[in-house]
């Protein structure tokens, strides 16, 4: 059972590439605030230290985990295996610790369906444009363009879920987005969300010249 006292779960979600990853570590470095790190069974890009960007596992020992029953939630994205530990997240809650979840829709899914008692807020990052979103996908740590346009049809998929979140942003400048982010969930933090709203007609119309 949560208290006043205890942290609250703020989760970001987007399409690959539209740059949630950066507004996560921004997020991080406020006060009383911590990144849940994830298990994977992706391997680790170039710039990527176990146990502090990810934990990285095998697929037998990812699969343990999950008869175990140790994760608050896991997916399956782009053929790799990402999961939450359940008690490194509730014990940091229970400790006052406010824990930023980088997730896709999979995994805020199944969080909000459990129903703990720990107050929840929920991001949909959108990029800017088509356009952006294939740069920013084709300048990462990846073999080709081929990659990112593989990565392009799952962001058609992925999109369509945004009606399922609390809030989306755009994120055409990270310092605006970041601001906009961070003061929301101060709101929320002390129970001030009532008059914050987007506007949803407009987030709609920006999906539908993303899509098509």
């Amino acid at each position: 059972m949560s208290s006043q006292k205890d942290g609250i779960i703020v989760i970001l979600s987007s399409p690959s590439g539209a740059g949630k990853t950066s507004l996560v570590k921004l997020l991080s470095k406020k006060n009383n605030f911590i990144i849940s790190i994830s298990h994977t069974t992706r391997k680790p890009r170039s710039n990527e230290i176990d146990g502090n960007d990810y934990f990285f596992v095998t697929n037998s020992e990812f699969e343990k985990l999950i008869n175990d029953k140790k994760f608050l939630e896991h997916a399956k994205v782009f053929n790799n295996l990402y999961g939450t530990s359940k008690k490194s997240v509730l014990d940091s809650l229970n400790s006052g610790k406010n824990v930023i979840f980088d997730i896709d829709w999979q995994g805020t899914k199944q969080i909000k369906s459990q129903n703990i008692q720990y107050k929840i807020i929920t991001f949909f990052v959108l990029p800017p444009s088509k356009k952006i979103l294939f740069e920013r996908l084709s300048n990462r740590d990846m073999k080709d363009k081929l990659i990112a346009s593989e990565r392009m049809k799952d962001f058609y998929k992925d999109v369509k879920h945004w009606v399922d979140y609390d809030f989306v942003v755009i994120n055409d400048d990270l310092d605006k987005c970041y601001s906009e982010i961070s003061k929301i969930v101060d709101s929320f933090r002390f129970s001030k969300i009532q008059n914050i709203k987007y506007d949803k007609k407009i987030i709609s119309q920006h999906v539908e010249k993303l899509i098509n």
